[in-house]
């Protein structure tokens, strides 16, 4: 049988049931400081949509990827814009206290090629094909 995740200590439904002040206590300090100062309005706007969204509704798109993710986040889809598209990201107790801009990575792996005909000098030398 698969153990159940912890988030320092407790489970999903712990997490669920605390208040805001004592998961804020949980969190690394940085979170911690980022959220006693509040949050800005687009994190606030975005939260309550969140808050009021049902599991049949349109997704939530956003491009505010410094939001926290909190547990009452838990179970939902949200579409994080990455600079080109809009990555889904559904979230578990496993992204609670990440940033939802971590799983929308923005950049992507460059592959190099071979180098074409006048690149370089030694390009002379590559057979054509």
């Amino acid at each position: 049988m698969p153990k159940d995740f912890l988030y320092r200590g407790r489970n999903e439904e712990e997490l669920k049931s605390i208040s805001m002040d004592e998961f804020i206590r949980m969190l690394p300090s940085r979170m911690r400081r980022s959220l006693g100062r509040g949050l800005p309005s687009n994190q606030r706007v975005l939260l309550e949509k969140i808050r009021i969204s049902q599991p049949g509704d349109k997704p939530i798109k956003t491009h505010t990827r410094s939001l926290i993710i909190l547990p009452e986040m838990i179970g939902k889809t949200i579409h994080v814009f990455n600079g080109r598209d809009f990555i889904e990201v559904k979230i578990d107790i496993k992204k609670v206290g990440h940033y939802l801009g971590e799983y929308a990575i923005t950049n992507r792996p460059v592959s190099h090629g071979r180098p074409g005909i006048g690149a370089s000098r030694s390009s002379m030398y590559i057979p054509l094909k």
